[in-house]
């Protein structure tokens, strides 16, 4: 069972008083999932919301050339399956684990109570929903007005997080998986990071990718044009 702390921790539910936090413990199912599953597919009907509780996931769209395009990279903290909830459509796009993850899921019945009985919840589901679209915003900007290059510093500036006072992606996507994020091929992404790295923009550690000079990054990356 998964406890109050545990949903006190997520960003999601933290500022629910005590009796809604105690009463949604009741309705979260603990789920565990293998590297490479799926937890939602696209096309198929919506059953609950999934908050992430360990690892990360990849939410994924396949071209009809079997091309897999990467919309975005789930951890801790994350949740998805509210959209297909709230409007009653099938899944708008498949999401893949990328290592062992741990997922809370609560059903379409108890989210929708929740839903009713909490409005600061709704309005963080909105919130997210909202910061979704305008994600999906910058993906199209950058599609449509950049070159690999803006795309590549783009994507970066997106998933890094302060951490001792710099910008730092602490497990950032493999080389394929970032070049599915911004439709470039897999040596393509490699030599943007090589030339970010010998310029003095980013450090490279394994998976941990350090942003040494964020605006620099922006002027390197952001300032390109097709």
């Amino acid at each position: 069972m998964v406890t109050t702390e545990v949903l006190k921790s997520v960003p999601l539910f933290s500022a629910l008083p005590p009796e809604q936090l105690s009463a949604l413990a009741k309705c979260v199912t603990a789920m565990r999932y293998p590297r490479g599953a799926p937890i939602l597919v696209a096309g198929q009907p919506a059953d609950a919301l999934y908050v992430m509780q360990s690892g990360r996931a990849k939410v994924l769209e396949s071209e009809s050339d079997g091309r897999e395009v990467i919309l975005s990279i789930m951890g801790p903290g994350d949740f998805f399956g509210e959209m297909a909830l709230l409007d009653d459509l099938p899944c708008s796009a498949t999401v893949e684990t990328l290592e062992p993850c741990d997922v809370m899921r609560i059903s379409r019945t108890d989210f929708t109570r929740c839903l009713a009985a909490s409005f600061e919840l709704t309005t963080r589901i909105m919130l997210a929903l909202v910061g979704r679209l305008r994600r999906a915003d910058r993906q199209i900007e950058s599609l449509a007005l950049m070159d690999v290059y803006g795309r590549v510093a783009r994507t970066l500036l997106d998933l890094a997080e302060p951490i001792d006072g710099r910008y730092t992606i602490a497990e950032a996507p493999s080389r394929l998986n970032l070049a599915r994020m911004v439709g470039a091929s897999r040596e393509t992404v490699s030599r943007v990071l090589k030339e970010l790295k010998a310029s003095g923009h980013i450090l490279v550690d394994r998976r941990r990718v350090v942003l040494l000079d964020k605006l620099g990054t922006r002027r390197r990356g952001l300032g390109s044009a097709p």
